[in-house]
Protein backbone atom coordinates (compact mmCIF):
# COMPACT_ATOMS: atom_id res chain seq x y z
CA UNK A 1 0.00 0.00 0.00
CA UNK A 2 0.97 3.52 -1.02
CA UNK A 3 1.28 5.96 1.61
CA UNK A 4 3.25 8.82 0.25
CA UNK A 5 1.01 11.58 -1.32
CA UNK A 6 0.14 11.09 -5.10
CA UNK A 7 -1.46 13.98 -7.72
CA UNK A 8 -2.55 12.74 -11.48
CA UNK A 9 -1.43 16.02 -13.54
CA UNK A 10 -4.55 16.22 -15.79
CA UNK A 11 -6.08 18.90 -18.18
CA UNK A 12 -6.84 19.63 -21.92
CA UNK A 13 -4.07 18.43 -24.77
CA UNK A 14 -0.88 20.34 -24.81
CA UNK A 15 -1.56 22.94 -21.93
CA UNK A 16 1.93 22.22 -20.35
CA UNK A 17 1.00 18.97 -18.30
CA UNK A 18 4.35 16.98 -18.80
CA UNK A 19 6.30 20.42 -18.35
CA UNK A 20 4.86 20.39 -15.15
CA UNK A 21 5.67 16.94 -13.79
CA UNK A 22 8.93 17.32 -15.19
CA UNK A 23 9.59 20.58 -12.99
CA UNK A 24 7.95 19.20 -9.55
CA UNK A 25 9.72 15.51 -9.83
CA UNK A 26 13.17 16.66 -10.67
CA UNK A 27 12.99 14.64 -13.51
CA UNK A 28 14.17 15.97 -17.31
CA UNK A 29 13.10 12.28 -18.59
CA UNK A 30 9.71 13.21 -19.09
CA UNK A 31 8.52 13.43 -22.63
CA UNK A 32 7.96 16.97 -23.89
CA UNK A 33 6.46 17.83 -26.69
CA UNK A 34 4.54 20.67 -28.70
CA UNK A 35 2.88 18.11 -30.64
CA UNK A 36 -1.24 17.85 -28.76
CA UNK A 37 -1.69 13.98 -27.50
CA UNK A 38 2.08 13.09 -26.85
CA UNK A 39 1.26 11.50 -23.91
CA UNK A 40 -0.89 8.50 -24.41
CA UNK A 41 -0.41 6.24 -21.37
CA UNK A 42 -0.26 7.58 -18.12
CA UNK A 43 3.47 7.56 -16.38
CA UNK A 44 4.16 7.87 -12.76
CA UNK A 45 7.27 10.48 -11.69
CA UNK A 46 8.02 10.05 -7.60
CA UNK A 47 10.38 12.74 -6.51
CA UNK A 48 12.76 10.50 -4.65
CA UNK A 49 15.45 11.43 -1.97
CA UNK A 50 17.92 9.53 0.23
CA UNK A 51 15.60 6.14 -0.74
CA UNK A 52 12.31 7.83 0.53
CA UNK A 53 8.98 9.00 -1.79
CA UNK A 54 8.52 12.05 -0.87
CA UNK A 55 5.33 12.16 -3.54
CA UNK A 56 4.61 10.85 -6.85
CA UNK A 57 3.45 12.33 -9.72
CA UNK A 58 1.72 10.86 -12.44
CA UNK A 59 1.50 12.31 -15.79
CA UNK A 60 -1.41 11.63 -17.96
CA UNK A 61 -3.31 11.98 -21.35
CA UNK A 62 -5.08 15.15 -22.10
CA UNK A 63 -8.83 15.06 -22.42
CA UNK A 64 -10.61 14.11 -25.73
CA UNK A 65 -13.53 13.69 -25.68
CA UNK A 66 -14.74 14.95 -22.09
CA UNK A 67 -18.27 16.69 -23.61
CA UNK A 68 -19.50 12.48 -24.59
CA UNK A 69 -18.18 11.56 -21.26
CA UNK A 70 -19.78 14.00 -18.94
CA UNK A 71 -23.42 13.02 -20.79
CA UNK A 72 -22.91 9.53 -20.38
CA UNK A 73 -22.11 10.42 -16.40
CA UNK A 74 -25.08 12.99 -16.23
CA UNK A 75 -27.19 9.93 -17.72
CA UNK A 76 -26.89 8.42 -14.15
CA UNK A 77 -29.32 10.48 -11.69
CA UNK A 78 -27.61 9.82 -8.27
CA UNK A 79 -26.92 11.90 -5.53
CA UNK A 80 -22.97 13.22 -4.98
CA UNK A 81 -22.11 10.71 -2.60
CA UNK A 82 -22.31 8.11 -5.00
CA UNK A 83 -20.91 10.13 -8.26
CA UNK A 84 -17.68 8.42 -7.84
CA UNK A 85 -19.19 5.07 -8.52
CA UNK A 86 -20.52 6.24 -11.94
CA UNK A 87 -17.68 7.17 -12.84
CA UNK A 88 -15.89 3.96 -11.84
CA UNK A 89 -18.88 2.66 -13.99
CA UNK A 90 -17.44 4.19 -16.61
CA UNK A 91 -14.20 2.92 -16.43
CA UNK A 92 -15.01 -0.71 -16.26
CA UNK A 93 -17.78 -0.04 -19.29
CA UNK A 94 -15.12 1.68 -21.46
CA UNK A 95 -11.88 0.55 -20.19
CA UNK A 96 -11.12 -1.62 -23.65
CA UNK A 97 -12.80 0.92 -25.86
CA UNK A 98 -10.11 3.12 -27.78
CA UNK A 99 -12.50 6.01 -28.55
CA UNK A 100 -12.36 6.97 -24.53
CA UNK A 101 -8.37 5.63 -23.80
CA UNK A 102 -7.06 8.83 -22.79
CA UNK A 103 -10.30 9.64 -20.60
CA UNK A 104 -9.49 5.84 -19.22
CA UNK A 105 -6.11 6.52 -18.62
CA UNK A 106 -6.04 10.36 -16.39
CA UNK A 107 -9.12 9.09 -14.39
CA UNK A 108 -7.91 5.35 -13.31
CA UNK A 109 -4.74 7.41 -10.86
CA UNK A 110 -7.66 9.20 -9.82
CA UNK A 111 -10.09 6.74 -8.61
CA UNK A 112 -7.09 4.74 -7.57
CA UNK A 113 -6.81 7.42 -4.69
CA UNK A 114 -4.44 10.28 -6.47
CA UNK A 115 -5.51 14.07 -5.87
CA UNK A 116 -5.70 16.20 -9.14
CA UNK A 117 -3.66 19.05 -10.37
CA UNK A 118 -5.61 20.54 -13.07
CA UNK A 119 -3.38 22.12 -15.51
CA UNK A 120 -4.92 25.27 -17.77
CA UNK A 121 -2.79 27.69 -20.00
CA UNK A 122 -3.51 31.27 -18.77
CA UNK A 123 -2.21 32.85 -22.02
CA UNK A 124 -5.00 31.68 -23.60
CA UNK A 125 -8.75 33.09 -23.02
CA UNK A 126 -11.39 30.78 -20.87
CA UNK A 127 -13.65 28.71 -22.98
CA UNK A 128 -16.64 26.59 -22.05
CA UNK A 129 -15.17 24.12 -23.43
CA UNK A 130 -13.35 23.09 -20.48
CA UNK A 131 -16.34 23.37 -18.21
CA UNK A 132 -17.14 19.55 -19.15
CA UNK A 133 -13.63 18.63 -18.06
CA UNK A 134 -13.71 19.82 -14.25
CA UNK A 135 -17.10 18.78 -14.10
CA UNK A 136 -16.51 15.04 -14.86
CA UNK A 137 -13.28 15.96 -11.74
CA UNK A 138 -15.88 16.74 -9.86
CA UNK A 139 -17.66 13.81 -10.24
CA UNK A 140 -14.82 11.60 -8.89
CA UNK A 141 -14.52 13.22 -5.06
CA UNK A 142 -11.32 13.65 -5.15
CA UNK A 143 -9.43 16.31 -3.41
CA UNK A 144 -8.21 19.26 -6.27
CA UNK A 145 -6.08 22.34 -7.03
CA UNK A 146 -5.42 24.10 -10.24
CA UNK A 147 -2.26 25.20 -11.99
CA UNK A 148 -2.22 28.25 -14.07
CA UNK A 149 0.52 27.76 -16.42
CA UNK A 150 1.44 30.68 -19.12
CA UNK A 151 3.20 29.33 -22.30
CA UNK A 152 2.82 32.50 -24.20
CA UNK A 153 3.32 36.50 -22.94
CA UNK A 154 -0.64 36.91 -23.05
CA UNK A 155 -2.85 36.73 -19.80
CA UNK A 156 -6.15 35.68 -19.29
CA UNK A 157 -5.67 34.51 -15.46
CA UNK A 158 -8.52 37.13 -14.14
CA UNK A 159 -10.91 35.25 -15.94
CA UNK A 160 -9.61 31.68 -15.64
CA UNK A 161 -9.40 32.24 -11.98
CA UNK A 162 -12.99 33.65 -11.76
CA UNK A 163 -13.83 30.00 -12.97
CA UNK A 164 -11.37 27.72 -11.85
CA UNK A 165 -12.36 29.15 -8.16
CA UNK A 166 -15.75 27.58 -8.75
CA UNK A 167 -14.66 23.97 -9.26
CA UNK A 168 -11.46 23.85 -6.92
CA UNK A 169 -10.11 23.96 -3.61
CA UNK A 170 -7.01 26.17 -4.33
CA UNK A 171 -6.30 28.01 -7.42
CA UNK A 172 -2.24 28.72 -7.92
CA UNK A 173 -0.35 30.22 -11.13
CA UNK A 174 3.28 28.19 -11.67
CA UNK A 175 5.59 28.52 -14.36
CA UNK A 176 7.16 25.19 -15.03
CA UNK A 177 10.21 26.94 -17.05
CA UNK A 178 11.36 29.28 -14.36
CA UNK A 179 10.43 27.48 -11.45
CA UNK A 180 13.27 27.81 -8.44
CA UNK A 181 12.78 25.59 -5.12
CA UNK A 182 11.05 29.04 -3.11
CA UNK A 183 8.32 28.30 -6.39
CA UNK A 184 8.55 24.23 -5.76
CA UNK A 185 8.20 24.49 -1.77
CA UNK A 186 5.58 27.23 -2.53
CA UNK A 187 2.95 24.52 -4.69
CA UNK A 188 4.16 21.91 -2.40
CA UNK A 189 2.86 23.73 0.88
CA UNK A 190 -0.45 24.14 -1.65
CA UNK A 191 -0.95 20.25 -1.69
CA UNK A 192 -0.61 19.89 1.58
CA UNK A 193 -4.14 21.95 2.50
CA UNK A 194 -5.80 19.79 -0.14
CA UNK A 195 -6.51 16.86 2.26
CA UNK A 196 -6.16 16.37 5.97
CA UNK A 197 -3.92 13.50 5.76
CA UNK A 198 -1.41 14.63 3.72
CA UNK A 199 -0.71 17.51 5.55
CA UNK A 200 1.95 16.17 8.20
CA UNK A 201 3.47 13.91 5.26
CA UNK A 202 3.57 16.47 2.79
CA UNK A 203 5.20 19.39 5.24
CA UNK A 204 7.71 16.59 6.00
CA UNK A 205 8.53 16.28 2.61
CA UNK A 206 9.19 20.26 2.76
CA UNK A 207 11.70 19.63 5.15
CA UNK A 208 13.94 16.74 3.38
CA UNK A 209 13.32 18.70 0.34
CA UNK A 210 15.28 21.41 1.90
CA UNK A 211 17.79 19.13 3.40
CA UNK A 212 18.69 17.58 0.10
CA UNK A 213 18.77 20.53 -2.39
CA UNK A 214 21.98 21.86 0.87
CA UNK A 215 22.98 18.30 0.19
CA UNK A 216 23.03 18.59 -3.25
CA UNK A 217 25.26 22.16 -2.22
CA UNK A 218 27.60 20.56 -0.47
CA UNK A 219 28.10 17.65 -2.95
CA UNK A 220 28.92 20.43 -5.41
CA UNK A 221 31.53 22.33 -3.36
CA UNK A 222 32.97 18.64 -3.25
CA UNK A 223 32.94 18.25 -6.54
CA UNK A 224 34.99 21.63 -7.19
CA UNK A 225 37.05 21.63 -4.49
CA UNK A 226 38.38 18.26 -6.40
CA UNK A 227 38.60 20.12 -9.45
CA UNK A 228 40.44 23.01 -8.21
CA UNK A 229 42.95 20.92 -6.12
CA UNK A 230 43.69 18.25 -8.98
CA UNK A 231 44.00 21.09 -11.47
CA UNK A 232 46.72 23.21 -10.09
CA UNK A 233 48.58 20.21 -8.06
CA UNK A 234 48.90 17.85 -11.34
CA UNK A 235 51.98 16.68 -12.65
CA UNK A 236 52.22 15.70 -16.39
CA UNK A 237 55.16 13.65 -17.56
CA UNK A 238 56.71 12.31 -20.48
CA UNK A 239 59.88 10.37 -21.00
CA UNK A 240 63.00 12.04 -23.14
CA UNK A 241 64.75 9.98 -25.91
CA UNK A 242 68.04 12.02 -26.70
CA UNK A 243 69.84 14.59 -24.72
CA UNK A 244 68.67 17.62 -25.59
CA UNK A 245 65.34 18.64 -25.31
CA UNK A 246 63.51 19.55 -28.25
CA UNK A 247 60.55 22.37 -29.45
CA UNK A 248 58.52 19.05 -29.95
CA UNK A 249 59.07 18.20 -27.15
CA UNK A 250 57.89 21.03 -25.12
CA UNK A 251 55.12 21.15 -27.24
CA UNK A 252 53.84 17.48 -26.47
CA UNK A 253 54.08 18.34 -23.10
CA UNK A 254 52.20 21.50 -23.12
CA UNK A 255 49.81 19.59 -25.46
CA UNK A 256 49.04 16.90 -22.85
CA UNK A 257 48.94 19.16 -19.52
CA UNK A 258 46.67 21.22 -21.22
CA UNK A 259 44.01 18.19 -22.63
CA UNK A 260 44.46 16.64 -18.80
CA UNK A 261 43.00 20.23 -17.47
CA UNK A 262 40.39 20.56 -19.94
CA UNK A 263 39.18 16.73 -19.50
CA UNK A 264 39.33 17.54 -15.86
CA UNK A 265 36.76 20.28 -16.75
CA UNK A 266 34.54 18.59 -18.86
CA UNK A 267 34.53 15.74 -16.09
CA UNK A 268 33.33 18.07 -13.56
CA UNK A 269 30.78 19.54 -15.40
CA UNK A 270 29.26 15.68 -15.57
CA UNK A 271 29.57 15.50 -12.11
CA UNK A 272 27.68 18.64 -11.37
CA UNK A 273 24.90 17.97 -13.76
CA UNK A 274 24.19 14.42 -12.33
CA UNK A 275 24.20 15.68 -8.67
CA UNK A 276 21.20 18.15 -10.04
CA UNK A 277 19.43 15.16 -12.02
CA UNK A 278 20.10 17.05 -14.82
CA UNK A 279 21.94 13.57 -16.62
CA UNK A 280 20.05 14.46 -20.24
CA UNK A 281 21.14 17.70 -20.96
CA UNK A 282 22.49 18.35 -24.56
CA UNK A 283 24.81 21.12 -24.64
CA UNK A 284 26.69 23.62 -27.20
CA UNK A 285 29.98 22.48 -26.57
CA UNK A 286 32.62 20.14 -27.27
CA UNK A 287 35.33 18.74 -24.84
CA UNK A 288 37.73 21.39 -25.59
CA UNK A 289 35.51 24.71 -25.04
CA UNK A 290 33.00 26.61 -22.95
CA UNK A 291 30.52 28.37 -25.38
CA UNK A 292 33.75 28.28 -27.69
CA UNK A 293 35.83 29.84 -25.29
CA UNK A 294 38.64 27.55 -24.36
CA UNK A 295 39.96 27.14 -21.02
CA UNK A 296 43.62 28.88 -21.96
CA UNK A 297 42.34 32.27 -24.24
CA UNK A 298 42.77 35.57 -23.46
CA UNK A 299 39.18 35.84 -23.50
CA UNK A 300 38.02 32.97 -20.50
CA UNK A 301 41.03 34.71 -18.45
CA UNK A 302 39.10 38.62 -18.96
CA UNK A 303 35.65 37.03 -18.66
CA UNK A 304 36.69 34.42 -15.26
CA UNK A 305 39.61 35.63 -14.28
CA UNK A 306 41.83 38.77 -12.25
CA UNK A 307 42.82 41.71 -14.02
CA UNK A 308 46.46 42.55 -13.62
CA UNK A 309 45.89 45.01 -10.61
CA UNK A 310 43.26 42.34 -8.94
CA UNK A 311 45.98 39.68 -9.25
CA UNK A 312 48.64 42.13 -7.90
CA UNK A 313 46.33 43.09 -4.76
CA UNK A 314 45.44 39.63 -4.47
CA UNK A 315 49.19 38.42 -4.48
CA UNK A 316 50.31 41.67 -1.77
CA UNK A 317 47.74 40.73 0.43
CA UNK A 318 48.28 37.37 0.95
CA UNK A 319 51.92 37.50 0.90
CA UNK A 320 51.74 40.32 3.71
CA UNK A 321 49.27 37.73 5.59
CA UNK A 322 51.56 35.36 5.34
CA UNK A 323 54.67 37.97 6.36
CA UNK A 324 52.75 38.91 9.41
CA UNK A 325 53.26 35.65 10.41
CA UNK A 326 56.79 35.98 10.76
CA UNK A 327 56.82 39.10 12.22
CA UNK A 328 54.26 36.91 14.97
CA UNK A 329 56.70 34.19 14.82
CA UNK A 330 59.79 36.77 16.07
CA UNK A 331 57.23 38.64 18.68
CA UNK A 332 57.52 41.85 16.44
CA UNK A 333 61.21 42.03 16.44
CA UNK A 334 61.08 42.18 12.59
CA UNK A 335 59.59 45.91 13.11
CA UNK A 336 56.68 44.30 11.13
CA UNK A 337 59.08 44.21 7.47
CA UNK A 338 57.88 40.39 7.33
CA UNK A 339 54.72 41.66 6.10
CA UNK A 340 55.82 44.76 4.06
CA UNK A 341 58.50 42.18 2.47
CA UNK A 342 55.93 39.38 1.88
CA UNK A 343 53.37 41.50 0.67
CA UNK A 344 55.89 43.19 -2.13
CA UNK A 345 57.09 39.30 -3.01
CA UNK A 346 53.55 38.04 -2.80
CA UNK A 347 52.37 40.78 -5.60
CA UNK A 348 55.42 40.98 -7.90
CA UNK A 349 55.32 37.47 -8.12
CA UNK A 350 51.28 37.55 -8.95
CA UNK A 351 52.11 40.57 -11.31
CA UNK A 352 54.93 38.69 -13.15
CA UNK A 353 53.40 34.86 -12.74
CA UNK A 354 50.05 36.69 -14.97
CA UNK A 355 50.97 34.71 -18.09
CA UNK A 356 52.83 31.86 -17.69
CA UNK A 357 51.65 28.42 -17.59
CA UNK A 358 53.85 26.23 -15.56
CA UNK A 359 57.47 25.72 -15.80
CA UNK A 360 58.96 22.81 -17.66
CA UNK A 361 61.58 20.78 -16.20
CA UNK A 362 63.85 18.30 -17.38
CA UNK A 363 64.30 15.89 -14.40
CA UNK A 364 66.44 12.92 -13.94
CA UNK A 365 70.37 12.07 -14.45
CA UNK A 366 70.65 9.67 -17.75
CA UNK A 367 69.48 9.06 -21.15
CA UNK A 368 66.95 6.63 -21.02
CA UNK A 369 65.95 8.00 -17.12
CA UNK A 370 65.24 11.40 -18.03
CA UNK A 371 62.23 13.19 -18.41
CA UNK A 372 59.95 16.42 -19.06
CA UNK A 373 57.57 17.50 -16.32
CA UNK A 374 54.95 20.29 -16.40
CA UNK A 375 53.35 21.19 -13.28
CA UNK A 376 52.12 22.06 -10.81
CA UNK A 377 50.52 24.93 -11.96
CA UNK A 378 52.42 28.37 -11.58
CA UNK A 379 50.25 31.01 -13.12
CA UNK A 380 48.35 32.87 -10.25
CA UNK A 381 45.33 33.27 -12.62
CA UNK A 382 44.73 29.98 -13.83
CA UNK A 383 42.59 28.83 -10.75
CA UNK A 384 40.28 32.09 -10.80
CA UNK A 385 39.34 31.40 -14.08
CA UNK A 386 38.80 27.49 -13.91
CA UNK A 387 36.74 28.10 -10.70
CA UNK A 388 34.56 31.36 -12.09
CA UNK A 389 33.80 28.98 -15.28
CA UNK A 390 32.86 25.63 -12.70
CA UNK A 391 30.90 28.18 -10.32
CA UNK A 392 29.30 29.63 -13.25
CA UNK A 393 28.65 26.60 -14.71
CA UNK A 394 26.96 25.33 -11.45
CA UNK A 395 24.79 28.36 -11.28
CA UNK A 396 23.19 27.64 -14.56
CA UNK A 397 22.73 24.32 -13.75
CA UNK A 398 21.42 24.83 -10.40
CA UNK A 399 19.00 27.33 -11.27
CA UNK A 400 17.53 25.25 -14.83
CA UNK A 401 14.08 23.61 -14.50
CA UNK A 402 14.09 20.83 -15.40
CA UNK A 403 11.39 20.92 -17.87
CA UNK A 404 13.26 23.31 -20.29
CA UNK A 405 14.32 20.94 -23.36
CA UNK A 406 17.12 21.86 -25.60
CA UNK A 407 20.65 23.01 -25.70
CA UNK A 408 22.15 24.73 -22.49
CA UNK A 409 23.29 28.59 -23.37
CA UNK A 410 26.22 29.19 -20.54
CA UNK A 411 26.05 32.80 -21.65
CA UNK A 412 29.81 33.77 -20.79
CA UNK A 413 29.06 37.53 -18.99
CA UNK A 414 31.93 39.72 -17.22
CA UNK A 415 29.64 40.87 -14.20
CA UNK A 416 29.20 37.26 -13.24
CA UNK A 417 32.55 37.48 -11.46
CA UNK A 418 31.16 40.13 -9.29
CA UNK A 419 28.32 38.51 -8.31
CA UNK A 420 30.91 35.73 -6.21
CA UNK A 421 34.63 36.72 -6.36
CA UNK A 422 34.73 40.07 -3.87
CA UNK A 423 38.11 41.01 -2.66
CA UNK A 424 38.03 39.31 0.98
CA UNK A 425 36.70 35.37 -0.98
CA UNK A 426 40.00 36.14 -3.55
CA UNK A 427 42.07 36.68 -0.63
CA UNK A 428 41.52 33.96 1.12
CA UNK A 429 40.87 31.32 -1.76
CA UNK A 430 44.51 32.39 -2.55
CA UNK A 431 45.60 30.76 0.48
CA UNK A 432 44.53 27.33 -0.44
CA UNK A 433 45.48 27.79 -4.30
CA UNK A 434 49.10 28.18 -3.11
CA UNK A 435 49.26 25.52 -1.09
CA UNK A 436 47.67 23.59 -3.53
CA UNK A 437 50.15 24.81 -6.08
CA UNK A 438 53.41 23.37 -3.72
CA UNK A 439 52.73 20.33 -5.17
CA UNK A 440 52.60 18.60 -1.37
CA UNK A 441 50.52 16.22 -0.06
CA UNK A 442 47.49 18.04 1.18
CA UNK A 443 46.07 17.45 4.52
CA UNK A 444 42.32 16.80 4.39
CA UNK A 445 41.67 19.83 6.75
CA UNK A 446 42.81 21.94 4.39
CA UNK A 447 40.48 20.33 1.54
CA UNK A 448 37.54 21.00 3.85
CA UNK A 449 38.09 24.34 5.02
CA UNK A 450 38.30 25.27 0.99
CA UNK A 451 35.16 23.12 0.36
CA UNK A 452 33.70 25.47 2.96
CA UNK A 453 34.08 28.47 1.51
CA UNK A 454 33.48 27.33 -2.13
CA UNK A 455 29.99 26.07 -0.38
CA UNK A 456 29.14 29.65 1.09
CA UNK A 457 30.27 30.56 -2.22
CA UNK A 458 27.46 28.70 -4.03
CA UNK A 459 24.65 29.59 -1.18
CA UNK A 460 25.24 33.15 -1.50
CA UNK A 461 25.00 33.33 -5.00
CA UNK A 462 21.83 30.91 -5.15
CA UNK A 463 20.28 32.95 -2.50
CA UNK A 464 21.36 36.38 -4.03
Amino acid sequence: MKTHPRFAVVGHPNKGKSSIVSALALDDTVQISDTPGTTHKQRSFPLTVDGKILYELIDTPGFQRARYVLEWLEGHDVSADKKYEIVQLFINKYENDKRFNDEIELLKPIMDGAGIIYIVDGSKPYGEEYEAEMEILRWTGQPSMALINHIEETDYTLEWKRALGQYFKMVRTFNPMTANLADHISILESMAQLKEEWISPVKASIVLFEEYHTKMLKKSSEVLTKLVHDALSHEEKIPLKSEEVEDKDKKKIEKKYKEYLRSLEVKTQKKIEKIWKHDHLEKNQTLLTFEEIDLFSQEAASVFGLTRKELLITGATSGAIAGAGIDLLFLGHTLLLGGAIGGLVGGVGAYFGFDELSEIKVLGQTVGKRYLQMGPMKNRNFPYILLGRAIYHTHTIVNRSHALRGIVELDTNSAFKEKWLEDNIRVSLEKYHKIFRSGKVIDMDILEEYQALLLDILINIYND
